[in-house]
């Protein structure tokens, strides 16, 4: 903690409150984070003022020598400061009251202990004195400090108000969980099942915000399944939530499909911090639903899930507010592809398959390893250790055929324009069939990716569809 107060923008903060004899605080997260020894990467200062936050925050920021980087919100009565990495937020005490229809609050000045009874959760609601008198004193009215020792999520309040008031703070409870690795304490959490459906008047994007928080934790099963548990995964993600579930016939059973994807997710998290390999990793199985079969012969089957997951992730990604652009189509590409090194696992390794998944992946086809090798969640070692020892093998003819045919990001040694210049031709179907027939070529190994053999296979085929070269 006294690492935290040696801040040196603490100490300005503090030598201004006491000079113009105000009262303010350190509070939420920077506090809760410094008592954990978490690493702080937010950096964000949450001050509260006994007064007027925005007018603290100008007298801060002449202190600070920043002539024009305060950012007010009128609507929220604060004030930001950017200085030296840190975002510094001002607000002036307050209370706040809210309609049973709406999750907007009716806002009016207030103690600091009005303000510590609005905050979300009992670790949240610790502050710190930065007068100089009182400076590092720590305010606890809701024991915060125990329960971070308890490693528990409490509300400070009766719960049922806290989630009615905002019930974003039900998915925030799921999410300090998993970040933290807290336990949600029981009457809480039976709250959150009992307040789910208030989670429709929140806007999706306020809801993917906290999701995305869970999804880049470091085991973020402890999430999903807290979301499942609750019923709130079945009120904004029910696709995901239709992955749960076991099927039996004839004493045949298939995994849960949830339980599967989580699991997964948790190996790939172990891996990379890429928030967009995470959500690929969440959706490679999305579509077993629509595409679960039982026969007699195969058991359960889910031919063709790769292809239909794919057509769901534009969907999806449009519904929940995610961004309609190269992101999602990266996922898109990894769901598409996600069982085609798995194929190449099963039987022999060829050149021409390899070539194939170097051209069809491009740049993306170590992050597609990454998710194949992960989506291994049998607890039969042997069998891990032979999937592993396949995937290193694919890996291996990976570098091998990139190194000596520069498939990754294939270009045609032979142009559109080339075609119709050296064959004398307009723009026509011919100029695709020549086109698909050289990169077709050089797919299956009969010929290498360059000009020289790629300009001789060209005029060889366009023989055989009766062309003469050009005579100019």
């Amino acid at each position: 903690m006294k690492k935290c107060l040696d801040n040196p923008v603490l100490k300005v903060i503090s030598c201004v409150l006491t000079r113009e004899h105000v009262s303010g605080y350190l509070i939420g997260g920077y506090v809760r984070d410094c008592i954990l020894d978490r690493n702080l990467r937010d950096r964000d200062l949450d001050i509260v003022v006994i007064g007027n936050g925005i007018d603290m925050a100008y007298k801060v920021a002449d202190e600070l020598g920043i002539k024009k980087g305060v950012t007010i919100y009128k609507r929220f009565g604060t004030a930001m400061i950017r200085h030296e990495g840190y975002d510094i937020e001002f607000v002036g005490a307050r209370k706040e009251s809210y309609r049973k229809d709406s999750r907007k609050p009716t806002v009016e000045n207030g103690s600091l202990e009005d303000d510590l009874n609005r905050r979300d959760f009992t670790i949240n609601t610790l502050a710190i004195s930065l007068n100089r008198e009182t400076y590092g004193e720590l305010i606890d009215p809701f024991n915060g400090l125990q329960d971070i020792h308890d490693q528990l999520i409490r509300t400070p309040l009766d719960p049922d108000q806290t989630f009615s008031d905002d019930p974003l703070r039900m998915m925030r409870a799921i999410r300090f969980a998993t970040q933290l690795n807290f336990t949600i304490e029981n009457k809480t959490l039976q709250s959150i099942k009992k307040n789910r459906e208030r989670l429709t008047i929140v806007s999706i994007e306020r809801i993917v915000t906290e999701l995305n928080k869970i999804i880049l934790s470091p085991k973020p099963s402890i999430g999903f399944i807290l979301l499942e548990s609750t019923g709130l995964l079945s009120i904004f993600f029910p696709e995901l939530d239709n992955l749960k579930g076991v099927e039996v016939k004839e004493k045949k059973q298939h995994k849960d499909n949830l339980i599967h994807t989580i699991s997964v997710l948790d190996n790939i998290s172990q891996k990379t911090d890429n928030l967009w390999l995470r959500w690929a990793t969440l959706l490679h199985d999305i579509a077993k639903p629509q595409t679960k079969r039982y026969s007699p012969d195969q058991g359960w089957t889910f031919h063709g899930h790769e292809f239909r997951g794919a057509k769901m992730v534009p969907r999806i990604f449009e519904r929940l507010k995610l961004p309609m652009n190269e992101k999602m189509k990266y996922v898109r590409k990894l769901v598409l592809l996600h069982l085609r090194p798995i194929a190449l696992v099963q039987e022999e390794v060829t050149d021409s398959a390899v070539r194939r998944l170097l051209f069809d992946a491009g740049d993306d086809i170590d992050d597609l390893m990454m998710l194949c090798e992960a989506d291994i969640t049998s607890k039969n070692e042997k069998r891990v250790k032979s999937h592993l020892r396949n995937f290193k093998l694919v890996r291996q003819k990976l570098k091998e055929i990139e190194e000596k045919d520069a498939i990754r990001n294939f270009q045609p040694p032979i142009s559109g324009d080339e075609i119709i210049k050296t064959l004398n031709l307009k723009p026509s179907r011919t100029i695709g069939i020549i086109k698909n027939a050289i990169k077709e070529a050089i797919l299956e190994g009969e010929i290498g990716n360059n000009y020289e053999e790629a300009h001789e296979f060209m005029m060889k085929k366009a023989a055989e569809l009766g062309l003469k070269k050009s005579g100019k």
